[in-house]
């Protein structure tokens, strides 16, 4: 599945956060987008998921016209957004939580499949989701994206507050989350060296503007350390 945001710009009361924003997600690619704290990152991706209304500019699902639509049509659609901080449900059992994520009828498997990714998970199907570590909350978030078998799929700053190693196992999970080309990820991250490893595309947000769009190897190194320390400010 293709997405897009055309020529968005979105905001909050009189405070406009992202200005004619133009970016694509091709099918079964990995694009990250960089920027500063306050670029505007977290506002694209809730403009993308439709938690933010735009105020101009469209959302395109295969070239369909999807501005306007809900949170939960865009789903439908096959998009999925894991948002900054642990998207559980804290006071339901892991295994409650694999099967709120489940499409009908595929219960069963979906916790088979949560379990293969994340094993850990498996030894915590009773347990209630917010007593969990945070790490372990994080994994459970993320299987939402295997077990509900989204096209699409959206992150903001999932390492975010975790230790190393585990770190490392949620990207060697978003490895295997594209191997086959069947999802897309649009990946917000704070581990910069990690996301452009795993990146197809590249896009770089400066106070709400895109700045940049290429390929990782065209990325100018000493660009994008500028930009995160706050010289281009």
């Amino acid at each position: 599945m293709r997405f897009e945001l055309r020529s968005v710009t979105a905001g909050y009361g009189e405070t406009v956060a992202l200005r004619e924003a133009s970016l694509v997600v091709p099918s079964g690619l990995v694009v990250a987008l960089l920027g500063p704290n306050g670029a505007g990152k977290t506002t694209l991706l809730r403009v993308a998921s439709g938690l933010l209304a735009p105020r101009s500019g469209q959302l395109l699902v295969d070239d369909r016209d999807v501005t306007g639509f809900s949170s939960a049509e865009l789903t439908q659609a096959g998009l999925c957004h894991v948002t900054e901080g642990r998207s559980v449900f804290p006071s339901l059992t892991v295994r409650e939580n694999l099967r709120m994520f489940a499409r009908p009828g595929e219960e069963r498997e979906a916790l088979d499949r949560a379990v293969d990714a994340f094993p850990r998970l498996g030894e915590r199907l009773s347990q209630i989701a917010g007593t969990m570590s945070g790490g372990e909350q994080q994994m459970l978030a993320l299987a939402r994206a295997y077990v509900s078998r989204a096209s699409v799929v959206l992150l903001d700053e999932v390492s975010m507050g975790l230790a190393p190693i585990v770190v490392d196992e949620i990207f060697a999970f978003l490895d295997r989350l594209v191997a086959d080309g069947s999802t897309s990820l649009l990946l917000v991250e704070q581990y910069v060296t990690k996301a452009l490893a795993i990146a197809d595309h590249v896009y770089m947000l400066d106070r709400g503007r895109i700045v940049f769009c290429g390929e990782p190897d065209e990325l100018d190194a000493d660009a994008l350390a500028s930009s995160y320390l706050g010289a281009s400010a």
